[in-house]
């Protein structure tokens, strides 16, 4: 009989790859802790929201009837996965709240450390 653990890769192996390259906890390691009974629980490390310099401001958008954060990020970054990334540059512990106010400015930066083009 096979051991179905001996086709999985250990956590060592897959460290953070387990993530979607476009991912925000992409490049966060993988931990493990264990309970007072000995099982082992695996969780990402805790992620820090970027401080403002690290994110350059590319625009603004204006929050239009049934917005959704999916939806402008598809528009801004071709990418609806990417929804995070307006997340963190407005600062949201809710982010659904962002699209609840019609006309709600939103700021959209490049990606963490990526300076502003020059004019």
């Amino acid at each position: 009989m096979i051991d179905p653990r001996t086709l999985v890769p250990s956590l060592q192996d897959l460290r953070t790859e387990v993530f979607d390259e476009l991912s925000r906890y992409r490049g966060l390691p993988l931990l493990v802790w264990t309970d007072d009974d000995g099982v082992e629980h695996t969780y990402v490390e805790r992620r820090f929201v970027p401080g403002p310099e690290a994110l350059s401001a590319a625009g603004v958008v204006a929050v239009n009837d049934q917005d959704r954060l999916d939806n402008i990020a598809a528009v801004q970054f071709g990418e609806a996965t990417l929804w995070w990334r307006i997340a963190d540059a407005n600062r949201a512990l809710q982010p659904d709240e962002l699209t609840q106010r019609l006309g709600r400015r939103l700021l959209i930066t490049f990606a963490e450390g990526t300076p502003a083009p020059r004019r």
